[in-house]
């Protein structure tokens, strides 16, 4: 019978998972393999002999010199923070208010809006950018990173007031009526109370929101054109392709390394961020 329970185990578990962890990472090993790899090999013909596509014998840092160093990588960087940062900020602070409203409070077409909110998320960006940029350039605000800090928030704060309102939901409502008993505001009940509780669902929304300025890609190739500053995800496709050539050490050792705060966030914040995504309130 045990023997039975862990062949079990080994087939529908192990097994399984091993399978979707090297599936999941292999891209990244590729990359960095790509981004270590002398131009003598990466050029190289696959059926040469000798040839190695899955490691390398002489791996070198040029790439990634020559792209720390001959490019605006590091700018690129910069920009991505700051926008990703403050786009954030602004959206959590609208997704609290708006989730928390929209939750806890009762009022006429309260369910609706919520629910129009959400629909508003799911309006691809490729329609949205059209009269967005008739905006951007009415502001002249095109080619600066406030078009993108002003226009981010359109699809980050309808994410973040539906995650929020969905984890507000789940908080007791007897927690914030006891606070209002002793004589709390809502103001402090809704500071002191339901959001120190809601810490792990605003730290999710928090990673989503930066996940996704981080990799957005459409608007910063329309709202940005010069090279001072692009983000990372544009920055490096537009500068790193000319015409017909790849140089793919740079590009891939762009990418490993444009990947790495957003890796860096999650690993970090790892457990809020799976409480959030469940929703659970310990009492």
């Amino acid at each position: 019978m045990i023997e039975g329970a862990k062949w079990r185990r080994w087939v529908y578990f192990y097994i399984p998972l091993g399978i979707f962890i090297v599936w999941l990472l292999f891209p990244f090993y590729w990359m960095l393999v790509t981004s270590v790899r002398p131009d003598r090999e990466l050029y190289r013909p696959w059926m040469a002999p000798n040839y190695a596509p899955f490691w390398t014998t002489h791996p070198t840092l040029v790439h990634i010199i020559d792209l720390l160093t001959q490019t605006l990588f590091i700018r690129w960087m910069a920009n991505t923070l700051f926008i990703a940062i403050v786009s954030t900020l602004i959206s959590l602070f609208c997704g609290l208010l708006a989730g928390y409203a929209l939750s806890r409070l009762k009022f006429p077409f309260a369910g609706m809006l919520g629910t129009g909110i959400f629909i508003t998320y799911l309006v691809p960006q490729t329609l949205l950018f059209i009269p967005l940029a008739n905006i951007i350039r009415n502001f002249n605000l095109g080619d600066t990173p406030w078009a993108l800090i002003l226009t981010y928030p359109t699809f980050l704060i309808p994410f973040c007031t539906w995650l929020l309102m969905g984890y507000f939901k789940a908080i007791p409502r007897e927690l914030e009526e006891c606070a209002r008993i002793d004589g709390a505001t809502r103001w402090k009940a809704m500071l002191y109370v339901i959001f120190p509780i809601a810490v792990p669902g605003i730290l999710s929304a928090g990673i989503f929101a930066f996940t996704l300025s981080w990799n957005e890609f459409i608007y910063a190739l329309v709202f940005l054109s010069s090279a001072h500053e692009k983000t990372v995800s544009v920055g490096v496709t537009s500068e790193l392709v000319r015409g017909d050539v790849f140089y793919w050490g740079q590009l891939m050792a762009g990418a490993l390394l444009g990947s790495i705060p957003v890796a860096f966030i999650y690993s970090f914040f790892v457990e809020y961020y799976v409480a959030g995504l469940t929703g659970s309130v310990k009492g």
